[in-house]
C-alpha cells in the first residue's frame, strides 16, 4: 500500500505532461497546416517584383512614400463601371501597366491629386500605360462628373464604383488603408508598388519612375 501511493502520485504529472505534449503537437500540426495553405504568391507575378526592385532607386522626391512590392501579389479582378455604365474589370486592361487610383469627391487630398493624374494620363497614356482612376462616391452619382467637368479634367476616362467594393477588395489584401490609394500594376495584373495618400504624379520624379516601370527608361533620361 505504501508503495502504491508514490506510484499513483508520480503518474499524475506524467499524464498531465502527456496531455500537454499532445496538445502542443496538435497545435503545431494545425499551425503547420495553416502555413502550408497560406498563398506563396502567384508565379506570374515574379516579374512585377523584379520591376519593383529595378525602379526602387527612383522612388524618391515626390514619390518617396511609394512602397515597392516585395512578394508576388496578383490583385483582385476589381469590378467597376465606365462612363456609360457598362461593366469593366481590371483584367480588361491586361497588357498595359496601370496606375489604379481610388478617389472620391469627399476626399480633399483626392481632389487636389486629380489634376496631376489627368496630366499624367495626357503625357504617358498609350498602348503600354493608362491611369485607371475609379471614383467611389456612393451617394450622388453626378457629383464626381460635375467635379471633373468644372476642373476641366478631360483626359482621364471616367470609371466608378458606387458600392465602393473596389476599396474593400484592396483593403482585404492590405492595399487600401485610406484615401486616396494608388497601386502601380504590371501588364499581368500584379502589384509593382502601392502608395497611401496623394502624390505629384505629373512631376519629373513620377514620370521617370513610370517610364522605367513600362520599360521606357531610356527615353526619359
Amino acid at each position: 500500500m505504501l508503495d502504491q501511493k508514490p506510484t499513483a502520485t508520480r503518474r499524475i504529472p506524467l499524464v498531465i505532461a502527456t496531455v500537454a505534449i499532445g496538445g502542443l503537437a496538435g497545435f503545431a500540426a494545425l499551425y503547420g497546416l495553416g502555413l502550408s495553405r497560406a498563398p506563396s504568391g502567384d508565379p506570374t507575378c515574379k516579374p512585377a517584383v523584379a520591376t519593383a526592385q529595378k525602379i526602387a532607386p527612383l522612388a524618391h522626391g515626390e514619390l518617396a512614400a511609394l512602397t515597392m512590392a516585395s512578394a508576388p501579389l496578383k490583385l483582385p479582378d476589381l469590378a467597376f463601371e465606365d462612363a456609360d455604365g457598362k461593366p469593366k474589370k481590371l483584367s480588361d486592361f491586361r497588357g498595359k501597366t496601370l496606375l489604379v487610383n481610388l478617389w472620391a469627391t469627399w476626399c480633399v487630398p483626392c481632389r487636389k491629386e486629380m489634376p496631376a493624374l489627368d496630366e499624367l494620363q495626357g503625357k504617358l497614356s498609350g498602348p503600354n500605360f493608362e491611369v485607371v482612376a475609379i471614383n467611389i462616391d456612393t451617394r450622388d452619382a453626378e457629383k464626381p462628373r460635375t467635379f471633373l467637368k468644372e476642373a476641366n479634367l478631360s483626359r482621364l476616362s471616367y470609371f466608378s464604383d458606387q458600392k465602393a467594393k473596389v476599396f474593400q477588395d484592396l483593403k482585404a489584401i492590405g492595399r487600401a488603408l485610406g484615401m486616396p490609394t494608388s497601386v502601380l500594376v504590371d501588364p499581368q495584373g500584379c502589384e509593382i508598388a502601392t502608395i497611401a495618400g496623394p502624390a505629384e504624379w505629373a512631376s519629373e520624379d513620377a514620370l521617370k519612375l513610370l517610364r522605367a516601370a513600362t520599360g521606357k527608361a531610356a527615353a526619359s533620361f
